[in-house]
């Protein structure tokens, strides 16, 4: 059985275990390098009334980097990219939640990466609600939202000897997001 709107209407953590925090990068101009998180923390609000008024906030723990090969991972938490031991955390908050629809929302927040911070925005799918077999009430979302990486300090590279670099400025961020509501007291 599914909620109605109004049932929806509370705060949310999300899932870490049925979340995933992606991205694509190009590599040497001829391919895409898949990876993602594993670890972070998130919490929602969301306003099944009025949707306007939701709002969400997300931290990434930036040494939790994964493309499945240890050595260009652990290039990525360098400075030349991420730099995690001085910057251990990617933040999202939102600032506006737009609906387009009845399954659309243009959720638009803060991204904080190497400590700069820009406004991004992110189209989201709802894509549906579901009660688990332990009385949990989850929500789903999808999104994806395309970065400049140098806009975020993140401009390391590599010239490649027939023209082109080795790491695309383009970054696709992806969200496939269950959240689970938070019971009231």
């Amino acid at each position: 059985m599914t909620a109605t709107i109004q049932e929806l209407t509370g705060d949310y953590v999300l899932d870490p275990a049925h979340t995933r925090i992606g991205f694509v990068a190009r590599h040497a101009m001829v391919t895409k390098v898949r990876g993602a998180f594993h670890r972070f923390e998130g919490t929602a609000h969301l306003d099944g009334g009025d949707p306007a008024r939701s709002s969400a906030q997300v931290v990434v723990k930036t040494e939790s980097i994964d493309t499945g090969v240890e050595q260009r991972d652990q290039h990525l938490r360098t400075n030349d990219f991420l730099d995690a031991p001085a910057f251990p955390d990617i933040t999202f908050r939102t600032t506006s939640v737009e609906p387009r629809s009845d399954s659309e929302y243009r959720v638009t927040g803060d991204l904080t990466v190497k400590d700069t911070t820009r406004p991004v925005t992110i189209d989201f799918e709802y894509t549906g609600n579901a009660v688990d077999p332990y009385g949990n009430l989850r929500v789903g979302l999808e999104g994806a939202v395309t970065i400049s990486r140098k806009e975020f300090g993140v401009t390391w590279n590599a010239a490649l000897e027939g023209g082109g670099v080795l790491v695309g400025d383009k970054i696709v961020l992806e969200f496939d997001i269950s959240a689970i509501k938070q019971k009231q007291d």
